[in-house]
């Protein structure tokens, strides 16, 4: 019985050093986030639309990206991109433009593999609202307004 309890004594302090060298190991929480903690990564427009251009809106696409709407006034044109917190291996990636009418309108859209962004892509849009929406892997962001 003292051969068992000894072995019971022995695997539990092996226990308790293994976590406890681990404890020891390991930073505490408040340590770590106070000297290596970096700010999540967010996606910034690229100026893919063009000259003349300028961001109106932009939506987080989950927490992966954003969808930004962009707005010339010159040509009466929105545009759209999906961008990437950051680039990576290609996935699915895609944009929609449309705009909000009484009647059945075709959006425009850009989908692929992709490994930043995906569009831009452009509507006429002066007089109507735009609806637009963003996919980045099966996260994904939109919304409507801005009528022009």
């Amino acid at each position: 019985m003292i051969k068992l309890s000894r072995r019971a004594t022995t695997a539990a302090a092996l226990t308790v050093l293994a976590l406890g060298g681990t404890v020891a190991a390991t930073a505490p929480a408040s340590a770590a986030t106070s000297t290596t903690t970096k700010a999540a990564a967010t996606a910034t427009y690229n100026g893919a639309c063009g000259t003349g251009y300028k961001v109106i809106d932009s939506t987080p696409v989950g927490n992966v990206g954003k969808v930004f709407l962009t707005w010339n006034e010159s040509t009466g044109k929105n545009c759209a991109v999906t961008i990437r917190n950051t680039p990576g291996a290609k996935i699915h990636m895609a944009v929609e433009l449309n705009i909000a009418v009484n009647y059945e309108h075709n959006p425009v859209v850009d989908s692929g593999q992709y490994t930043s962004y995906a569009g831009p892509v452009y509507m006429s849009a002066r007089g109507y609202c735009a609806v637009w929406q963003g996919v980045i892997g099966t996260a994904t962001g939109g919304d409507s307004g801005h009528c022009g």
